[in-house]
């Protein structure tokens, strides 16, 4: 059980985050601060706050009955963070915001562009009020091109921005991929961002602007995929789950489920193809290297298919790791996050939550792993408004 007593600082004790974000590219973003030490300030709308408090099920009852504002989308990206209940349309709250930008190292906002401008809180006016503020916005588009006025979700930037078009079946439809990952990714890309302003204001005592989109970052995380068409002119194709560079790559049928089996070079290969009894395999022109590999991909998997659909998924692992070779499961939630790696490694945790019936919250732990600043869970994904008079009143 992890509390909010846990004394460890962290490396951005000290950093006040003036959070205006909601749904999830910036919610991320600013967890993940949080999560390192900052004092995050998240302001939501006293008409239900973040869109993502109802956003479910599933949700954790109240301690007190009634309806619960903690959705399990909510949660997974707003803990160590204070909720404050402000009326933007209030000048009495916008007054009160704008002290908090004023105390503030960073403030995050997702509003559409210009939209944060008839409350004297946007990026002119509190850049220009507090030199040494870090101004980061994230948005579908940017705040430039002549897409910058429309709205946007993860789904528009996966389609917009080509991943869709990677995903999913070759003979199938786009398919967008299991979560809301341009918008993790966007989180992430602001994250470095502001640590990197930070860095920088340190050093000369000047904020600057941090200007996000949910399509460059999902452009930008094509990688491979992104420059093999700018290399080549080829526009890629949907391959499953097939690699475009590498083959052998994928997940492969067993006698009872799949198993991933990805081999990175000559030498695995020639091991790999004399475990399953192929060892001729490596010695054909077709299949000697990569290159030939991937060109012979389909007659390669008419051996590869068969010789792995006999053998059982623990066999085929317990071989492919006694000689050296990426191998794995494929495993539902309940496998991933009930492994003895993920419970060595602390990928789930628990939070006491006293405003719960269950009296705790169970998380996804974060991945980084720090030896002199390890990261925290210090506060729960808090209540709508439950720390406003704290906030305000300090």
């Amino acid at each position: 059980m992890t509390d909010a007593s846990d004394p460890m600082p962290g490396a951005l004790e000290g950093v006040t985050v003036l959070d205006l974000t909601r749904i999830l590219a910036g919610p991320t973003c600013t967890q993940l601060l949080g999560d390192l030490g900052a004092k995050v300030i998240k302001i939501e709308n006293p008409a239900g706050g973040d869109d993502t408090r109802t956003w479910g099920p599933p949700y954790v009852a109240p301690r007190d009955g009634g309806n619960s504002d903690l959705a399990a989308y909510f949660m997974c990206a707003n803990r160590n963070k204070y909720s404050v209940i402000a009326d933007l349309r209030s000048p009495e709250d916008q007054a009160r915001v704008r002290d908090l930008a004023a105390r503030a190292d960073v403030v995050v906002e997702n509003f559409r562009p210009g939209g944060l401008a008839r409350y004297g809180l946007d990026a002119d006016t509190l850049c220009a009020a507090h030199p040494g503020l870090v101004y980061c916005s994230v948005t579908g588009f940017g705040q430039t091109g002549p897409n910058r006025d429309k709205p946007g979700y993860d789904i528009m930037a996966q389609g917009y921005g080509g991943m869709m078009s990677l995903t999913g079946a070759p003979d199938g439809p786009p398919m967008k991929v299991g979560v809301g990952i341009t918008d993790v990714m966007c989180g992430m890309y602001a994250c470095v961002g502001i640590l990197a302003a930070l860095r920088h204001r340190d050093r000369t005592g000047q904020g600057q602007r941090i200007d996000l989109s949910l399509v460059d970052s999902q452009m930008a995380w094509t990688i491979n995929e992104g420059v093999n068409y700018l290399t080549s002119g080829e526009v890629p194709k949907r391959r499953g789950n097939a690699h475009p560079n590498i083959m052998p790559y994928g997940v492969y049928e067993t006698a009872d489920g799949h198993v991933i089996v990805a081999v990175g070079n000559n030498a695995q290969f020639a091991r790999f193809a004399g475990w399953l009894g192929h060892g001729d395999l490596p010695g054909d022109p077709r299949f000697a290297t990569n290159p030939a590999r991937l060109e012979n991909r389909d007659a390669l998997d008419a051996v590869l298919v068969p010789a792995l659909r006999g053998r059982a998924t623990v066999e085929v692992i317990a071989g492919m790791e006694e000689i050296g070779v990426t191998v794995g499961p494929v495993q539902d939630l309940a496998a991933a996050f009930g492994s003895d790696q993920a419970q060595a490694r602390g990928m789930t945790v628990e939070m006491a939550h006293p405003a719960t019936a269950p009296g705790q919250v169970r998380l996804i732990g974060n991945p980084l792993k720090m030896s002199a600043t390890p990261v925290t869970y210090r506060r729960p994904p808090p209540r709508l408004g439950a720390d406003t008079d704290e906030i305000l009143g300090g």
